[in-house]
């Protein structure tokens, strides 16, 4: 039997798209495992098991846990950013609006990391950037102003979870960008993890879902977003990025709003407006513009 090459690239072509498929399910998962348990609590279930997985995984490849003190807080800042507020916003989100909205606004992420380091670190982009921006932000009007009615009945506070993750994921960008240089992928991901489980603890402890709400389906679900989601999807990811390029397969990721549209349509009956619909296809498209571009000028393609 011939031996699979794990770094080819056809063979990391086929891993992203099965990836973005079972990120794209995670999202139903996810919306019925918090009708038992919060956001928060549920953070910690999924990570205390993807936590246990990689470290044991860590321990066949090496076995070197080393971490500078002084970068204990950037570690514990990428936790709180990363994991609790970026989830805790994704997931809060779920419970007003549909599942498909969400991944499209999470599609604006790009757009708002271009808009940071313009603000922050003064980088002028290329036009072509500034026009996908431009185009990705009218995309997300579009999205959020097509039904007014329901921004006014309680989708509102939806549409700003949503943006609170976006925020969050663009923030935590920032803060690993300080880390990447000194730490394996990972490293970061287990360490951040760790700080992720010490923090959700407290919270998820003191609000454990009742013996009798814990059945086989909830186990199931909870398993998936951490043997799947999770660790599947960051040793997927992270070969996939040595593989085929930081670029591509940041361009698989924003393909989630494809996935994710189609379970909530297949799963849980959630459609959303034309108008909605053509929206999110400009955020998806212009959104990938913005990340093609930007990987040309970083050298990333």
């Amino acid at each position: 039997m011939k031996k699979i090459n794990w770094i080819s690239k056809p063979v990391n072509y086929l891993l992203m798209t099965i990836l973005v498929i079972v990120w794209g399910y995670e999202y139903v998962l996810a919306k019925d495992a918090m009708e038992i348990v919060a956001p928060i609590t549920l953070v910690c279930f999924k990570y205390s098991i993807a936590l246990v997985v990689l470290v044991l995984y860590k321990l066949v490849k090496d076995r070197r846990f080393r971490v500078r003190r002084r970068d204990i807080g950037f570690f514990v800042l990428c936790a709180v950013f990363g994991d609790i507020m970026y989830w805790v916003g994704e997931y809060g989100a779920m419970h007003y609006i549909q599942i498909s909205l969400v991944t499209i606004i999470l599609a604006f992420v790009p757009a708002v990391s271009i808009i940071l380091e313009i603000f922050i670190y003064k980088v002028k982009p290329a036009p072509a950037v500034i026009v996908g921006i431009i185009v990705c932000i009218a995309g997300v009007a579009l999205v959020v102003g097509a039904d007014m009615a329901a921004l006014m009945d309680g989708k509102l506070i939806g549409f700003l979870l949503a943006f609170v993750a976006v925020i969050s994921w663009n923030i935590y960008n920032f803060l690993t960008a300080k880390l990447s240089g000194d730490y394996k992928p990972l490293d970061v991901t287990i360490y951040q993890l760790a700080a992720a489980v010490i923090i959700s603890l407290p919270y998820a402890l003191f609000n454990l879902p009742s013996v009798t709400a814990v059945g086989p389906q909830f186990i199931g679900e909870v398993l998936y977003l951490a043997l799947f989601s999770s660790c599947f999807g960051f040793i997927v990811y992270i070969n996939s990025v040595r593989s085929i390029g930081v670029t591509p397969s940041a361009l698989f990721s924003n393909m989630l709003p494809v996935t994710s549209t189609f379970f909530g349509w297949l799963c849980l009956g959630e459609m959303i407006s034309p108008l909605q619909i053509v929206g999110g296809a400009i955020v998806v498209t212009a959104g990938s513009m913005v990340i093609w571009l930007k990987g040309k000028e970083t050298g990333n393609i």
